[in-house]
């Protein structure tokens, strides 16, 4: 319904802020991470998911693409609803959570409130397999004939699936991943060195 908000903030509570767009205010549930870029009385833009229902109309709105194609993705797997998306959200950045499912840590999930060790399990399960699947048959395109074994297939694999999670396409990935000495680099740090030249 909404791709974006962009107008005067004119209020913020826990998890909510409301955008002035046009004379109307649009309430958006968010996260902690969006509500501390938020300054009432500033311009904003927030990238939305709309929840229709029976009985209400939830917005929510996220102050990156990449936070807002998480949230999509947690609310995909079974069991997770919006709130609990928030809270995983409110309690680690979007990048860290990429990590965490690419590496099935569940600390980082059962940080959030609410979030026990079988919920952050079936996260892990249902979206790091979807993801590995994607993304493993087309990780070799990246260095693919150049002669370089010296990159474990796996790391590449791992690093292209944190960004999938982000919402960036095969074409972008592959271009990020030009120039980076990834051999010589962690898995961190190649999907940071990546996201840098993304953002630019």
């Amino acid at each position: 319904m909404f791709y974006y908000l962009s107008g005067k903030v004119a209020h913020l509570e826990a998890n909510l802020a409301v955008i002035d767009c046009g004379g109307v205010g649009y309430a958006c549930k968010t996260t902690n991470y969006t509500l501390a870029k938020l300054t009432v009385g500033e311009q904003a833009k927030l990238y939305t998911h709309v929840n229709i229902r029976e009985d209400a109309v939830d917005i929510f709105g996220f102050l990156s693409t990449e936070e807002l194609h998480c949230f999509r993705l947690l609310t995909s797997v079974s069991g997770v609803g919006p709130k609990a998306a928030l809270g995983i959200l409110s309690s680690t950045t979007s990048t860290n959570l990429s990590m965490a499912i690419v590496t099935g840590d569940e600390n980082v999930l059962t940080a959030a409130p609410g979030v026990g060790k079988k919920i952050a399990k079936r996260i892990i399960l249902e979206l790091k397999d979807k993801l590995a699947k994607e993304q493993m048959s087309t990780a070799g395109e990246v260095y693919g004939g150049t002669g370089n074994t010296a990159i474990p297939e796996n790391k590449l694999a791992e690093a292209t699936a944190a960004l999938a999670v982000l919402g960036y396409s095969q074409s972008e990935i592959n271009a990020a991943f030009q120039g980076i000495p990834m051999e010589q680099l962690s898995l961190e740090e190649i999907i940071r060195q990546a996201l840098k030249k993304m953002v630019k």
